[in-house]
């Protein structure tokens, strides 16, 4: 059974059901019967034709459930006349879906859930694996995401429109590109690596629109994903960039992103997206860490900070000018932020080391480590501060 060609398959097979007349609710529902039986029956009997089999078993399937329910037999007459299999569903259609998943309706993690089914072909299951949630707690979030869709939820112009309306309607490249960001940054877990299966999917999105932005999140994916094997030690603590094995780190994937970065910045039209790249591909291209350019570093940040004037690029700019002018400049560029950012105090210790005041650094560590949301990052900041307190 090729996995890998069943979820290529999923977003066109959906489109072709919504284009047909299915609203998006009842076709993703049909579609995922589809891929159950296809699982079922290909491994005997594979299909000449895989696409044209899923599309019409997931046709038949929407036609059943239509005839189930009384509420949609004016739709079943309107359909009734089965084609064979329908065309293949164009490169706008696919783009729409994108669109549709990511509609301002949904919250965040709604519209990650709905993309990683509907466009990405992921089960519930592998799903709630990676985000590590019972399963029917991720199959409720599902349903709640498609009967937003399916109701009546307010378009982008802040008009009523059905999930028919909407499809017709795509939203703005943007949202789309954040959640597509959402799912790289939960990383891997269970058996999907969501890194890469959002750098799948940003590839797909990059052949459908021709957007710098879309080609900046492609390559910044690339650079990030590429330190992957460097970020942790063999007993799974967490490795600090400036600490990093860059021997361990994916050339070839640094190498691919720095060329998209360099194609979308060719075109003048900057964005938050290839402002972080940028940033990224100067960390790849130094060979130490002492070798690191902060100086272009800050004025990247300077940049991504007029674009987005967001607190935590903020927060990462302090520390990007505490290398480049030195811990005191660091700690003065800090000191403009809201205390209660996370990772604030991390920071903090971080650039009091840096400036020689290891009791502070250490007793700023043990606290950033109380604070820790994650066992990893816990654990890092603790070691931080035990090997502080064994100098003093």
């Amino acid at each position: 059974m090729d996995e890998a060609l069943l979820r290529s398959l999923t977003p066109s097979v959906l489109t072709v059901l919504v284009r047909r007349g299915a609203d998006f609710a009842a076709a993703e529902d049909a579609v995922q019967d589809a891929l159950v039986e296809a699982v079922r029956a290909w491994p005997a009997d594979p299909p000449r034709d895989p696409k044209g089999w899923l599309v019409t078993v997931a046709w038949r399937r929407f036609l059943d459930a239509a005839r189930a329910d009384s509420a949609r037999r004016r739709r079943e007459e309107a359909v009734d006349e089965e084609p064979a299999a329908g065309p293949a569903a164009s490169a706008d259609d696919t783009l729409r879906l994108y669109f549709l998943c990511a509609h301002p309706s949904l919250t965040p993690s709604s519209a990650v859930a709905l993309t990683l089914r509907a466009v990405g072909g992921l089960t519930t299951r592998q799903i709630a694996q990676a985000y590590l949630v019972p399963e029917a707690t991720m199959a409720q979030r599902i349903s709640r995401a498609k009967r937003t869709l399916a109701g009546r939820g307010a378009s982008p112009g802040g008009t009523a429109t059905n999930a028919r309306g909407t499809f017709d309607r795509p939203g703005d490249v943007a949202t789309v590109l954040r959640v597509l960001y959402l799912v790289f940054n939960e990383g891997y877990s269970g058996d999907v690596d969501l890194a890469a299966e959002a750098i799948r999917l940003t590839r797909q999105l990059a052949a459908l629109v021709d957007h710098p932005e879309v080609a900046g999140l492609l390559a910044l994916m690339l650079l990030h994903h590429a330190r992957g094997a460097a970020r942790t030690a063999p007993d799974g603590s967490l490795v600090p960039l400036a600490e990093q094995d860059r021997g361990r780190w994916d050339t070839g994937a640094v190498a691919e992103g720095v060329v998209i970065l360099q194609a979308a910045l060719a075109r003048d039209r900057l964005g938050e997206f290839q402002a972080q790249a940028a940033i990224a591909a100067l960390h790849a291209d130094a060979a130490t860490a002492e070798e690191t350019d902060w100086v272009q570093i800050v004025e990247w940040y300077d940049e991504l900070t007029r674009l987005t004037d967001n607190p935590v690029v903020r927060l990462n700019r302090a520390v990007a000018v505490g290398e480049a002018d030195g811990a005191r400049a660091g700690l003065k560029a800090l000191a403009e932020l809201d205390a209660s950012l996370p990772r604030h105090t991390a920071v903090a210790a971080h650039l009091h080391e840096r400036d020689g005041d290891l009791a502070t650094a250490a007793r700023l560590y043990a606290e950033a480590a109380r604070e820790a949301t994650s066992l990893a990052e816990r654990d890092h900041l603790t070691r931080q501060a035990a090997r502080l307190n064994s100098l003093l």
